[in-house]
């Protein structure tokens, strides 16, 4: 106990201040270090969702269209009366993430940029009774604006199908099966029943569904009834004249309808009238007369013009000039006119054996075939005059040119089916074999219609 006694009084005595205050005893005091200034680091950015809605049908109206939006992104836009365009699709970025979107695609046929906006609102499409998952908005550098809905419909993409097992796969090695799903396959076509073409030898043959009948031995500028029961065309007497005939399917006969200057016979569309060509003082022009009445022919135009492509309507005929596509009418003029170096762009020229068509269900969308300005490489030419012919789709209101024409034929002479989904055409290849094609309007499904020449549809 002593010894404890002791221990805590030497304590305390360490532990008195001189005041006889008890304080701790500590060691002495170093400077006070200085706090160290601390930056706080940017805090890392927010992980930016890199996913993006796909397998996507979008559409609207005012104009109609559609766009399909697969697992890249915008493959393929479609317009009523229009062929549809592929697209290659691009880069995608979120512009809100979860909520917005932009896709950017190229015009395959063009190369025009193409943007397409994808929000996550509720959308209403004023023509059906149904709300969407997306409002969207399609800009097209040539076509311009398109604004409608989407909604995600995988079972309309034959990628997800495949892949989910909804349908079955022939072949499952076959890797370029999906290169070509933007463009379905056409089916609802129907093959002209009323044609009439030169044969290889020259002759005028007339066929009406399975019935061919030779009409004559020779002749040209073929046109068929829009019934597709009698044929125009011109036959030629002397350098200086010609005469225009006219062939009746049902009866078998021919009848001369105009003799001398005159050329290029088109029927109106109710088949009670026919245009042509009449040389007076110098030029030519446009003339009309009534089928039942030839000799009752009045002038129809006071311009000099070129060649004539076609009735657009009862009162309206659309005329070249070798400058300008001229719309004239009965009761105007000129009711509208367009450069045609603005329909040829670079690439094609001027020249009398142009032609356009214009489709049968759409005024704005033009079958042009035209002189090259350049041939391409591995296309054919004219061994006299040394040049080359192809043909075009051009969009009068947007400036869309699509040339279709393939580049190993002198293509020449195209024409449009009555249900405007085929195009017919005389094509030469590089053996100097000439037949007559037929194609879709995308581009698709080239193959041998007949041997022969310019064809003319009617029914």
């Amino acid at each position: 106990m002593r010894v404890i006694l002791l221990s805590i009084a030497f304590a305390l005595f360490h532990l008195t201040a001189p005041n006889g205050a008890l304080q701790a005893q500590a060691p002495a005091q170093k400077p006070a270090a200085k706090t160290p200034t601390i930056t706080p680091e940017a805090a890392p950015p927010s992980p930016v969702s890199k996913h993006y809605p796909i397998l996507v049908i979008a559409h609207g109206n005012e104009p109609a269209w559609s766009l399909r939006l697969g697992m890249k992104g915008p493959e393929r836009l479609d317009r009523t009366n229009y062929p549809p365009i592929v697209l290659e699709p691009g880069e995608v970025s979120s512009d809100d993430p979860g909520k917005a979107w932009t896709y950017h695609a190229k015009d395959t046929a063009t190369g025009a940029d193409v943007t397409v906006k994808l929000f996550r609102e509720a959308c209403t499409d004023a023509a059906a009774d149904f709300k969407y998952t997306f409002r969207v908005a399609v800009e097209h550098a040539q076509i311009g604006m398109l604004n409608g809905c989407g909604q995600s419909t995988p079972d309309k993409f034959p990628e997800f199908r495949k892949k989910n097992q909804l349908e079955p796969d022939d072949n499952p090695d076959d890797k370029d099966k999906d290169k070509k799903t933007a463009l379905d396959p056409i089916t609802n076509f129907k093959m002209p029943v009323a044609v009439a073409y030169l044969s290889s030898a020259g002759k005028i043959v007339f066929k009406r569904g399975s019935v061919v009948r030779q009409v004559a031995a020779e002749g040209s500028q073929l046109a068929v009834s829009h019934d597709g029961t009698r044929l125009l065309y011109t036959r030629q007497e002397k350098a200086d004249s010609r005469v225009l005939v006219l062939y009746d399917f049902t009866t078998g006969k021919s009848t001369e309808l105009l003799r001398g200057s005159v050329q290029e016979a088109f029927w109106s569309p109710d088949d009670s009238h026919f245009a042509f060509l009449k040389f007076v003082d110098g030029q030519w022009h446009l003339w009309t007369a009534p089928i039942s009445s030839p000799e009752a022919a009045a002038a129809f135009s006071p311009g000099d013009i070129t060649s004539i492509d076609g009735w657009i309507d009862a009162h309206t005929i659309l005329v070249d000039d070798l400058q300008k596509l001229s719309w004239v009418s009965d009761d105007a003029p000129v009711q509208r006119a367009l450069s045609e170096k603005e329909i040829f762009g670079d690439a094609f020229g001027f020249s009398s054996a142009n032609t356009v068509r214009v489709h049968p269900l759409n005024p704005d969308l033009l079958l042009v075939s035209a002189e090259w300005l350049k041939v391409p490489i591995g296309t054919p030419v004219d061994k006299e005059m040394g040049n080359g012919q192809g043909f075009f789709l051009y969009e009068i209101s947007s400036k869309r040119r699509v040339i279709l024409s393939p580049l190993n034929m002198f293509a020449q002479d195209a024409v449009w089916s009555p249900d405007g989904l085929q195009i017919f055409f005389t094509g030469t290849d590089a053996s100097r074999s000439t037949a007559i094609y037929r194609m879709f309007w995308d581009g698709s499904g080239l193959q041998k219609y007949a041997t022969g020449s310019d064809l003319a549809i009617g029914k």
